[in-house]
């Protein structure tokens, strides 16, 4: 057993960049991530954490900061939420498509207009595209161990992509829990020490062009894609090694919660997972067979896991805390396109869209919104695909 802390999620996020001996930082604040940069500033000026803390003018700078830091082959990290992940975003692609091992968190945020602070899910999803490994965490503890294993993964030769991992703001970024912290030399041993497919530090002359022919851009293009490809059994394979190690495994991608007998699943990521797993277990002391299914790694998307505990039900209604607009939300469909690739019979799959702008869902409301998909299915009627779920 190691350590025990009462920390926030932000804190968790710091004390993880501490047990990986994490050698360069650089952030902008916002809220609601600011207090992840301010412990490690602590940490470090206290001489517990021996890394450097860059300060920079803006979230784009803290990117670029960090992925220059990374390329001369230190281990990173940066941190952010919302607009500032937005104004970060063109250096997403750079990061991702030079190959190069970064871990940024994200404190999830409304973006705006409105101006709001609360938690959705919408800067998450709109880094999907970037060629990142994205990650949400459940609880604090999470926090802290995907955050360790974050820079497993993304210095695996394998793999040598960019790892994002999100929790939910003030849910867990402001929330204190008891988080048990793993022995820092443990750590270093199993991490190890940084690797990367290429270091560019100034010790012998290089000339870059930034022109490639649309060939080569197509052949960079699909090696990211492989690259996201292997990381699926990279992260099963990190999960793995440190549950046995310290005491701690998730299942990898997903973690599926009483679905072994479940005729449904109700499917989710973040935070609020914690308050649906309450809801399924009222249901089932009702004698409802249903489970929960959270995905844990939204990139690489999991249909594959997912397809193993879909394949026998009759139905998954899936919550989403963010819209495509002129779509459906975003979990919703990636669950749909990748049942698709085992069957063309699907089963009913319904969208409920909720807490957005940070409106708090309860367990309760999940009870009645799972209830209410459950029986009509057994009373022969046709759910709709999705809806808004909305109170004042």
């Amino acid at each position: 057993m190691g350590e025990k802390l009462v920390l926030t999620g932000n804190y968790a996020v710091a004390y993880a960049a501490k047990l990986a001996r994490v050698d360069i930082v650089a952030a902008y604040p916002i809220t609601p991530q600011t207090t992840i940069v301010e412990k490690i500033a602590e940490l470090i000026e206290s001489g517990e954490m021996d890394a450097i803390m860059i300060n920079v003018e803006s979230e784009h700078s803290a990117l670029a900061a960090t992925f220059g830091a990374a390329v001369a082959g230190a281990r990173v990290l940066t941190a952010t939420s919302s607009h500032g992940l937005m104004y970060m975003h063109e250096y997403l692609h750079w990061t991702s498509r030079a190959r190069i091992p970064v871990v940024l968190a994200l404190v999830t945020r409304t973006l705006a207009p409105g101006w709001n602070i609360w938690s959705s899910h919408d800067d998450f999803y709109g880094q999907r595209d970037t060629g990142w490994i994205l990650s949400f965490a459940l609880d604090n503890q999470e926090v802290l161990d995907t955050t360790i294993q974050a820079f497993k993964i993304s210095e695996d030769p394998r793999v040598y992509l960019p790892v994002l991992v999100a929790l939910d703001a003030f849910i867990l970024s402001h929330t204190s829990m008891p988080v048990e912290l793993p022995d820092e030399k443990q750590v270093a041993e199993w991490l190890g020490p940084r690797r990367q497919g290429y270091v560019v530090d100034g010790r012998e002359l290089l000339a870059i062009g930034n022109l490639t022919w649309p060939e080569d851009t197509e052949e960079m293009v699909m090696d990211l894609w492989r690259a996201m490809e292997e990381s699926y059994n990279v992260i099963k394979e990190v999960d793995r090694e440190y549950g046995k190690l310290f005491g701690r495994s998730y299942g990898g991608l997903i973690q599926c919660i009483n679905c072994s007998d479940a005729k449904y699943l109700a499917v989710a990521m973040g935070a609020w997972s914690g308050d649906l797993m309450e809801a399924v277990n009222m249901l089932r002391e009702e004698g409802y067979s249903i489970g929960v299914l959270r995905v844990r790694f939204y990139r690489p998307f999991p249909h594959r896991d997912i397809w193993e505990y879909a394949r026998g039900v009759k139905g998954l209604i899936v919550y989403d805390r963010a819209i495509s607009f002129g779509a459906w939300g975003q979990l919703y469909t990636d669950t749909v396109a990748g049942l698709y690739q085992y069957t063309t019979k699907l089963p009913i799959i319904s969208n409920v869209i909720a807490g957005v702008g940070g409106v708090n869902v309860t367990a309760e409301e999940f009870y009645e919104l799972t209830k209410n998909f459950i029986e009509k299915i057994e009373g022969g009627e046709e759910p709709p695909r999705i809806t808004w779920y909305h109170r004042r």
